[in-house]
């Protein structure tokens, strides 16, 4: 199965205007509420391309059981470890006049050490079934920088590790198989602007050098980037005629990396099946919905370089 593990999943409202005026009245189109948040994106996406998978996640307060109800609607394999803290709510506003997306995000509560304790027992147990593991998100507060290295640590199976900063620092000796940051994130991740290519190229054999298998760097509709030890692509996106919604794309290239990985595929077919899963979740409002054919008719149509 593939594993998506992380600690900051999300009960997330999205709300559509035709415009959307700040400081003004404004009368949503369109509302609607779905389990969200990195890990439960990547877990939904990894269930809808299809084989086995399990999210892995906390939760707690009154989203819980909406949450849950959510995913059992959908048949989507999860565990949640119950925490004191409720889970955040999150709130997505669209102004399709403008083709603007606004993201009101509340950070992830802190959890108690017996509730990091339980998770750590819990990824313990289903990570020894698991072919591939994705462990992704931020950590909530107070959380140790070094919770996802422990978690690696413990993985015997390939890991797609879609964090960044000091959790993704702790883990590249480990030798992650794969390592997913955006172009933003990798900059924070080595303390230094990656704002042109070289800079960019310099940044990812950095931490192939450290340990990481591959680097795939996303920039939202741009070129994906992907390094190995002594390889270098760049992948090419076919358009998106009507995006409607960006979020839960980045996580859906994870998903699908980690989907190709389990099914046998190679590096190069691995990130072209993420590439058209996350175009895919661009033409839909909720996250995580795609269509395992079309995901993989777009995949066909992803131009990749050697660079």
């Amino acid at each position: 199965m593939i594993l998506s593990a992380g600690l900051s999943p999300a009960w997330q409202q999205f709300l559509v205007f035709d415009s959307f005026r700040y400081g003004e009245v404004n009368r949503a189109r369109e509302a609607r509420w779905c389990v969200a948040g990195k890990v439960c994106n990547a877990g939904n996406a990894a269930h809808h391309l299809g084989g086995p998978s399990l999210t892995l996640t906390v939760a707690g307060g009154t989203p819980l059981p909406e949450m849950s109800r959510e995913f059992e609607e959908l048949g989507v394999p999860a565990r949640w470890i119950e925490t004191e803290a409720a889970t955040r709510v999150c709130t997505t506003i669209l102004d399709e006049a403008a083709g603007t997306m606004t993201e009101l995000v509340e950070n992830g509560r802190p959890l108690r050490p017996s509730e990091l304790d339980a998770y750590r027992a819990a990824y313990r147990e289903e990570v020894a079934e698991a072919q591939v593991a994705v462990i992704i998100g931020s950590l909530p507060v107070g959380t140790p920088d070094s919770f996802y290295r422990e978690l690696v640590e413990m993985t015997p199976c390939p890991v797609v590790a879609d964090c960044h900063g000091k959790g993704l620092n702790a883990v590249l000796d480990l030798k992650p198989f794969v390592v997913k940051p955006n172009r933003e994130e990798l900059g924070f991740t080595v303390g230094y602007p990656v704002d042109d290519d070289d800079r960019l190229i310099d940044a990812m054999r950095s931490l192939n050098r450290r340990g990481a298998r591959w680097v795939v760097i996303t920039q939202g509709p741009g070129p994906v980037w992907a390094s190995g030890e002594s390889s270098l692509y760049r992948f090419h996106p076919p358009p998106v005629a009507k995006p409607v919604n960006p979020i839960g794309c980045g996580d859906s290239v994870a998903a699908g990396i980690a989907w190709a990985i389990r099914e046998g595929r190679d590096m190069i077919d691995a990130v072209k099946i993420g590439i058209a899963a996350a175009g895919e979740n661009l033409r839909h409002l909720l996250p995580g919905r795609q269509d395992p054919a079309k995901v993989q008719a777009r995949a066909e149509r992803v131009r990749v370089e050697e660079a």
